[in-house]
């Protein structure tokens, strides 16, 4: 019967905010877990766990150097943290920049200052990339072309040649042309315009990519991974047609559906801030 008054007495102490405290704590540590639990951090935190046992029994039967040594290594470890799980760190904040719950919002915020004649660049841009990727399935023409949205790839956009140049299917053939200096990188397509070429991808780090999927493929996924970009590649060896966006890749395009998809992907966002400013004007009047 103690037992339970200390119980029900701790209880009644505790507070909405307490709740909401330990629900936070917990789901951040939930979060940390589902982060780690398929990664080499897991390796890494066994090892700290081992560490904390040992210092542990050091401070119970009095050993006062490693003890000592231990609570140094432990109090140091905010700073050893950030250091030892620096990827795993980055890929969480990566993830919550491209949460699908508050981006749709902050998206359609930017776009509201595009207008029309954006949208024309954006859907030629789409139209030659098209375009380009059937002449190049056909003629088994490796390319990688990269439209850029939210997330600026400046940086990925320095690794190659600063273009700004207007698409077209000629400009594309002459780039991916397989003697040409800049064929092996991508192109980096921002707001309809040839914004870079020759440019260097950072490689996916899933393991579970198929085997037979090339550098030029594992390229896309990484981009895609590590931005919101669509990435278009067309296989050199098969001259198959894929997409790469949010860390997937669907293969097997024709023109039609490439054309399809990259303006579903590219524009719809778009299409959806103009509804709104046809309704309000409408109201207006």
């Amino acid at each position: 019967m103690d037992f339970f008054q200390n119980l029900l007495s701790i209880i009644k102490t505790i507070q909405f905010r307490d709740v909401v405290d330990i629900l936070a704590i917990a789901l951040i540590i939930f979060g940390l877990f589902r982060l780690v639990r398929e990664t080499r951090a897991v390796q890494l935190l066994k090892g700290v766990l081992v560490l904390f046992i040992i210092y542990f029994f050091s401070s119970l039967f009095n050993l006062v150097m490693l003890s000592s040594l231990l609570r140094a290594f432990f109090e140091a470890s905010v700073v050893l943290v950030a250091i030892i799980f620096q990827p795993e760190i980055r890929k969480a904040l990566e993830q919550m920049g491209r949460n699908n719950t508050w981006k749709r919002y902050i998206s359609i915020f930017s776009k509201y200052g595009k207008n029309d004649e954006w949208e024309k660049s954006v859907r030629k841009s789409i139209v030659d990339a098209a375009d380009t990727a059937l002449l190049f399935s056909h003629s088994r023409t490796g390319a990688l072309i990269v439209f850029e949205r939210e997330t600026m790839l400046s940086d990925i956009a320095a690794t190659g040649t600063i273009i700004e140049a207007e698409t077209s299917v000629a400009l594309f053939g002459n780039i991916f042309f397989n003697k040409a200096p800049l064929h092996d990188g991508a192109s980096i397509i921002r707001d309809g315009k040839l914004f870079a070429a020759g440019c260097i991808l950072p490689l996916t780090d899933n393991k579970d990519v198929d085997i037979n999927l090339g550098t030029r493929h594992r390229a896309a996924l990484g981009i895609s991974e590590q931005s919101d970009a669509v990435v278009l590649v067309v296989s050199e060896e098969t001259g198959v047609i894929s997409l790469a966006y949010d860390g997937e890749l669907t293969r097997d395009y024709t023109r039609d559906s490439l054309v399809k998809k990259l303006n579903e992907l590219l524009l719809d966002d778009f299409e959806d801030v103009s509804n709104f400013r046809f309704k309000r004007g409408r109201k207006s009047k």
